[in-house]
């Protein structure tokens, strides 16, 4: 049993214990359930969006603990100062610290979308979602036949939430594609062997219909990455190990972006001295 198997098999054990708690009705109760969504869709498609999804993250089964200290409120707070366009919150406690609770203290305090980022098998889970204040929900495509997908994508729908579908290969993405996926992100760790590779997205990139947002996932560290997988046609970017290694996330989220910019003003200022030098040498010539 490799380790996305491990975490399935808890979660599936984990939801009939929340479900024998909290019924689905109760959750359809709580305040959030009523809220208004917010479209990380559009959100990543503004003209002015940096498409950063920025994380909320406290550990991870290959890295163990990432952040433990780190204040959801704060960290996501600043995140969305410094200019993202969306936010995902680790949701799963047994293998990545996170809780329910911390996705409602990041909705309480911020007013971008916000992904629930956990190994959503039941519809169940997608109520616990919206009843939370999400805005999208994750479906691991390496972690549910393509039936069961396109079943709990209808629901989330129906439940008015975005739909990231997350693959980590051509079968999985050719196998699961359906109109009920607002987004699609590739994820370049692979959840059997944790390996990471941008190449990945690239690889993958061409084959991602237009009518979906392409997302890159996981090992972006590098701001002219960034600029690469641009150029790949993504426009998100999901971000979380590189800001909440650090002792400020949301410091190292804003100085990332800076650099993005600094980055495309530089490759602008090069291309068009070497426009400007082509221009001159016809000239001559």
């Amino acid at each position: 049993m490799n380790i996305l198997e491990e975490i399935v098999a808890f979660k599936k054990i984990e939801i009939a214990e929340r479900k024998s708690n909290v019924p689905a009705n109760a959750l359809e109760n709580r305040p959030f359930f009523q809220f208004r969504r917010r479209s990380l869709k559009d959100s990543i498609r503004k003209p002015d969006s940096t498409g950063i999804i920025a994380e909320f993250k406290r550990k991870s089964p290959s890295k163990g603990i990432i952040n433990d200290h780190a204040d959801v409120r704060v960290t996501t707070s600043a995140y969305c100062r410094s200019g993202v366009s969306g936010l995902s919150v680790l949701t799963d406690s047994n293998y990545f610290g996170g809780s329910d609770a911390d996705l409602i203290q990041a909705r309480e305090v911020n007013d971008i979308p916000i992904l629930r980022k956990d190994f959503i098998v039941d519809e169940y889970q997608i109520i616990e979602a919206k009843s939370i204040g999400a805005d999208v929900i994750l479906l691991i495509a390496a972690a549910l036949d393509p039936k069961n997908l396109v079943e709990l994508a209808t629901f989330a729908k129906q439940m008015e939430l975005e739909v990231l579908m997350e693959v980590h290969s051509l079968k999985e993405l050719e196998n699961n594609l359906s109109d009920q996926i607002d987004l699609i992100g590739v994820n370049n760790r692979n959840l059997k062997t944790f390996q990471t590779s941008i190449a990945t997205s690239l690889e993958l990139a061409d084959h991602i219909p237009s009518d979906f947002v392409k997302i890159s996932e996981s090992g972006i560290s590098n701001p002219s990455t960034i600029i690469e997988l641009s150029q790949a046609g993504f426009e998100g970017f999901l971000i979380g190990e590189n800001f909440m290694a650090t002792n400020d996330p949301g410091k190292a989220c804003a100085q990332f972006i800076n650099d993005i910019e600094s980055v495309k003003s530089s490759n602008s200022s090069l291309k068009s001295s070497s426009q400007g030098r082509n221009v001159s040498q016809n000239k001559v010539s």
